[in-house]
């Protein structure tokens, strides 16, 4: 493992997600949030940074097994990975998250849609920044 591009490619990562969520938690998303005001916690804002912190290890966990299965088979490696995490953690947390809280399924669903597309971008990220130290 080349360890200097394991971490560039995770902060990497990391920044894609948090561009992302911004754009779509807090600018896409942000009208149906402000109608289900009642549901989320009042002190959220509050606890955010905490979702950061789960952020950056995520996105290093992300990076780490990536490059754990790193096949060097450029960009579309990056979207297979994409793909394939994005429906290991996503679906079953839009399908959970309609079942356990009283949220629309159009919520849910836009949740699903729109996590694929940022694992996707975070795979395409990671799968562009990461390559091992080649032979001299």
């Amino acid at each position: 493992m080349n360890g200097k591009k394991f971490v560039v490619a995770s902060i990497a990562v990391f920044v894609t997600f948090e561009i992302l969520d911004a754009i779509v938690h807090g600018k896409i998303l942000a009208p149906t949030y402000e109608s289900l005001a009642s549901v989320w916690r009042p002190d959220m804002m509050s606890k955010m940074g905490l979702m950061h912190i789960g952020t950056v290890i995520f996105s290093f966990l992300f990076t780490y097994v990536f490059i754990k299965g790193y096949e060097n088979k450029g960009i579309a490696e990056g979207v297979r990975y994409g793909l394939l995490i994005g429906i290991f953690f996503n679906l079953p947390y839009a399908l959970n998250s309609y079942v356990i809280y009283p949220l629309p399924s159009s919520l849910c669903v836009k949740w699903f849609v729109f996590g694929m597309i940022e694992f996707v971008i975070a795979g395409i990220v990671a799968a562009g920044l990461y390559k091992p130290r080649t032979a001299y």
